[in-house]
């Protein structure tokens, strides 16, 4: 069966990261974007992974630019935002595509795995694949969900 810990994802530095080194972990996957209505929701993110992450819980930030063109900024402008407007510990990755063709491997994997309201295409930024330990998508939540509201489900996976 594949899991997420099958696949790899460039980070925002280049370097290429293993999702195996996640291996355990539950997970909150989430595509970004620092111009979106919804990038506000990089607090509550961040909260969550200093809540969580002593207990073995991770956010994995995916920076897109295909919605509306709300991420058109370089991995430099990206983590630069990412760090001074929200200060961020947690993985953000290189930016990448969700849909389409150009889709990142993981992305393709996460929406076969969980279909939303409007079948398998993601809808917009911060759609959220929520991860049990074994690297099975467990949840989906579309980007009007708070990432606080998904603290209850954490804590379960937890």
């Amino acid at each position: 069966m594949t899991t997420v810990y099958d696949f790899a994802a460039a980070r925002l530095d280049g370097a290429e990261q293993p999702l195996k080194d996640y291996q355990g972990q539950v997970l909150l996957i989430v595509n970004t974007a620092s111009a979106c209505g919804f990038t506000p929701q990089y607090a509550q993110l961040e909260e969550l992974q200093r809540k969580f992450g002593p207990r073995g819980f991770s956010v994995l930030g995916f920076p897109c630019n295909q919605f509306g063109g709300q991420e058109p900024g370089s991995a430099q402008e990206i983590a630069a935002f990412c760090s001074t407007k929200y200060d961020v510990t947690f993985p953000m990755f290189a930016k990448i595509d969700v849909n389409g063709p150009g889709a990142l491997p993981l992305f393709d994997h996460l929406k076969k795995e969980k279909t939303g309201l409007l079948g398998s295409s993601i809808k917009w930024n911060f759609t959220k694949f929520l991860t049990d330990r074994a690297g099975k998508v467990v949840g989906r939540y579309a980007s009007t969900v708070s990432p606080n509201a998904l603290a209850r489900d954490i804590e379960k996976l937890l």
